[in-house]
């Protein structure tokens, strides 16, 4: 479940335990989540289809984000670190996290490494606990 842009696992919790299970990890690291995007609800409203579920979270370190807001008052274009869980059609729940090293590249300053290898850091070890 990894891509340059993703990583993540397959986990075997309920689409419902997984995202609290998620959002608890992350606050031992720091994160919260600022925002929830529920795809499958809006495709079904906007476009009547139907699809598994499938949520957004937008987490968000305030340190973490502060040091770069800092370095870079634009970086909250690539702000918060995106967090998918999904299920699939065979109910299989996967969580993907934003890749913040590649998405920070972005960003021409070479201060902005340390923070982006922070953050990767904290997050692979929330995949670690899931």
């Amino acid at each position: 479940m990894t891509s340059t842009y993703n990583f993540g696992k397959t986990v075997s919790y309920s689409f419902d335990d997984a995202i609290e299970k998620v959002t608890e990890e992350l606050a031992k690291e720091g994160f919260g989540i600022l925002a929830t995007i529920d795809v499958a609800a809006t495709m079904k409203k906007k476009l009547d289809l139907d699809m598994p579920a499938y949520q957004i979270l937008g987490a968000c370190n305030p340190q973490l984000a502060h040091r770069g807001l800092e370095i870079d008052p634009a970086l909250g274009v690539l702000l918060p670190c995106n967090i998918v869980v999904r299920q699939d059609e065979a109910n299989q729940v996967h969580v993907d996290f934003m890749e913040p090293e590649i998405v920070l590249e972005l960003v021409t300053n070479p201060e902005m490494e340390a923070i982006a290898i922070d953050a990767k850091a904290r997050l692979a070890r929330v995949v670690e606990a899931l």
